[in-house]
C-alpha cells in the first residue's frame, strides 16, 4: 500500500512544484491505438445484464478528449517490423520475438547479488511511435517467457517535440524467476529534461511546466541465454502508455450505467501476511499489489504449481499470494508496487496478458465490467475522503470487480482483517475522485500525488468478441 521507497514520493514532489494549484478542466481518456491482445473466458457477472452506455459511445467519448495514448506489439506482423539483431518473430497461436542467432555475449554483474555471469544476447528494436497525444508520463509494459538461464532488458528511447531524443533509459532487467538475475528497476537515469522514477518515465517539472512533451518514443528489447543454450526468452507483448492527463485535484462524476453487475474474483487479504518474508518487503500493506494481482489471475482460472509453492512455509495460508509477492519483487525498488512488474507476472500464465495503462473514468471501468475484465487501480488518499476504508494510504491498489445499480463502486479491498472482510461497497463519487485526481492534500495538508488513473488489465491473450470491443472502447486495443 505504502512505496517502500521515496521514489515515487520524489515524483510527486518534483511535479508539485512546478505547480500548487489545481488546472482545471480536462479528463483522462484513452484514444485508440494497438495494443495487446486479451482468449475468451473467465469468471461470469453475479447479477445484472450487459446494459448502460454501449462500448461505441464511451469510445467516442474517450476520443474526444484524449489524454492517453497506447501502443503493443503482439502479433507476426508486429515483430517481423522493426530492426532485428539476431532476433526473429515466431508465429504460432501466440506470437512472439526469439532469439535466432545471437549477436554477441555481454558480461553483466548482478548489483544485487555481485555475480558476474556471461551472456549471449540478440535485440530487437520497435519502429518508433508517434504519440496521438505528446506527454508528459511513460510506463511501459511487456509479457514474456524467461526459462531458467533466460532474462530480458526493456528499454524505451523517447523524443521532445524539440527534436531532441533522450538516451535509451532502462525500464526493467526482468526474469518470471530469481534463480540467474534479481529482477530490477535501475535508479539514476535522467538527461536533465526527463527521469526514470522506478517504473515511470516522467518529463521533470520545469521543463513541464514549460511545455516539454514527448511526442515520440521507441523500445528496444534485448534477450539474454546462456552461453550455447538451446532455449532463450521469448517475448509475446511489449509497449507502453504515454499519458498527458492534467493536475486537478477533483474530477468530473461520470453518469452510472443503472445496472448492477458484479464478477466473482476470489477474496484475498495482503494483512494476513503481515510480518512474513522480510526479504520481499515484509507483508502487509506492502503487498496489495501482488496480493490483487493474484486475485485477478485466480479469477481467470490459473494457480501456481505445487512445485512453485514448495519454499512457503507450510504454516502459511494462501501460500500462492506468497508466491505472487516473490514474482513481482523489484531488488531496485525493494518491494512488491512496480507496476508493469505485476503485469509481466500475470502473463506469466497460460494465455494471460497484462499491460499498465490510465483510463478515463469510471464509464470506461463498467465497460470492462460488463465484459468480464476486472482491473487492478491505484488510488490515494486521507481517510475520510473514502468512506467505508477505515484507513489512509499514500498509495494503494484493490480490485474493481462489479458496481452496484446506483453506481457505486464493488471492490475486492486487500487492505482488509482477512479474506472475509475484502469485499468493499465504495461511494462512486469519492471513489472516483481518488483514483482520478493527480493532486490532493495528504493528512499534514501538504501537497500530494494521485496516480491520474493508473490501472492493470489482465485479460485472456485471446479475447472474446465482447472483450474486444471493450478493450478497444476503453482505448487499450
Amino acid at each position: 500500500m505504502t512505496a517502500p521507497t521515496p521514489r515515487r514520493a520524489l515524483l510527486a514532489l518534483a511535479l508539485a512544484a512546478a505547480t500548487a494549484a489545481t488546472v482545471p478542466g480536462g479528463r483522462a481518456s484513452a484514444t485508440g491505438a494497438q495494443a495487446g491482445g486479451a482468449q475468451a473466458g473467465g469468471a461470469q457477472a453475479e447479477s445484472g445484464a450487459a446494459h448502460g452506455a454501449p462500448a461505441e459511445a464511451v469510445a467516442a467519448e474517450a476520443a474526444a478528449g484524449a489524454t492517453v495514448d497506447n501502443r503493443f506489439w503482439y502479433s507476426y506482423a508486429h515483430w517481423r517490423a522493426g530492426t532485428h539483431r539476431g532476433t526473429a518473430a515466431l508465429a504460432g497461436d501466440r506470437p512472439g520475438l526469439v532469439i535466432e542467432a545471437p549477436a554477441g555475449r555481454t558480461e553483466y554483474t548482478d548489483p544485487h547479488t555481485g555475480r558476474k555471469g556471461t551472456w549471449e544476447y540478440a535485440a530487437w528494436s520497435s519502429p518508433v511511435h508517434r504519440s496521438a497525444v505528446p506527454g508528459t508520463e511513460t510506463i511501459a509494459s511487456w509479457n514474456a517467457h524467461t526459462p531458467p538461464g533466460t532474462w530480458i532488458q526493456v528499454e524505451l528511447r523517447a523524443t521532445y517535440g524539440s527534436g531532441a531524443t533522450t538516451p535509451w533509459y532502462v525500464l526493467g532487467r526482468w526474469a518470471s524467476g530469481d534463480g540467474d538475475i534479481r529482477r530490477t528497476s535501475v535508479d539514476g537515469q535522467t538527461d536533465g529534461t526527463s527521469t526514470v522514477w522506478t517504473d515511470t518515465l516522467a518529463v521533470d517539472a520545469p521543463a513541464r511546466a514549460n511545455g516539454v512533451r514527448i511526442t515520440h518514443w521507441q523500445l528496444r528489447l534485448t534477450l539474454h541465454r546462456k552461453p550455447g543454450a538451446a532455449q532463450g526468452p521469448t517475448v509475446w507483448l511489449a509497449g507502453a502508455m504515454v499519458s498527458d492527463v492534467p493536475d486537478r485535484y477533483t474530477v468530473p462524476a461520470s453518469a452510472p450505467s443503472g445496472t448492477a453487475h458484479e464478477l466473482k474474483v476470489p477474496r484475498y487479504s495482503q494483512e494476513i501476511h503481515t510480518g512474513r518474508y522480510p526479504q520481499y518487503d515484509n507483508g502487509g500493506e506492502a503487498w496489495c499489489s501482488p496480493t490483487s494481482s493474484q486475485m485477478i489471475i485466480e479469477y481467470w482460472g490459473r494457480k501456481p504449481a505445487a512445485e512453485d509453492l514448495a519454499w512457503v512455509d507450510p504454516r502459511y495460508a494462501d501460500p500462492h499470494v506468497c508466491h505472487a509477492a516473490r514474482s513481482t519483487y523489484d531488488s531496485a525498488y525493494r518491494g512488491c508496487g512496480n507496476w508493469p512488474f505485476n503485469a509481466a507476472y500475470a502473463a506469466t500464465y497460460s494465455g494471460l496478458a497484462g499491460v499498465v495503462t490510465r483510463l478515463r473514468s469510471l464509464a470506461d471501468l463498467e465497460v470492462l465490467v460488463r465484459s468480464g475484465i476486472p482491473a487492478i487501480t491505484s488510488q490515494s488518499f486521507r481517510s475520510e475522503e473514502l468512506t467505508g476504508a477505515g484507513y489512509g494510504t499514500a498509495g494503494h491498489l484493490m480490485t474493481v470487480i462489479g458496481f452496484t445499480a446506483t453506481g457505486d463502486v464493488v471492490a475486492n479491498d486487500p487492505n482488509s482483517r482477512d479474506n472475509t472482510a475484502v469485499r468493499r461497497v465504495y461511494r462512486r463519487r469519492e471513489w472516483e475522485n481518488v483514483w482520478l485526481r493527480t493532486k490532493r492534500h495528504d493528512s499534514a495538508g501538504k501537497i500530494a500525488s494521485g496516480s491520474g488513473g493508473i490501472c492493470y488489465l489482465y485479460a485472456p491473450a485471446r479475447p472474446s468478441l465482447a472483450q474486444i470491443a471493450a478493450l478497444r472502447a476503453v482505448g487499450v486495443l
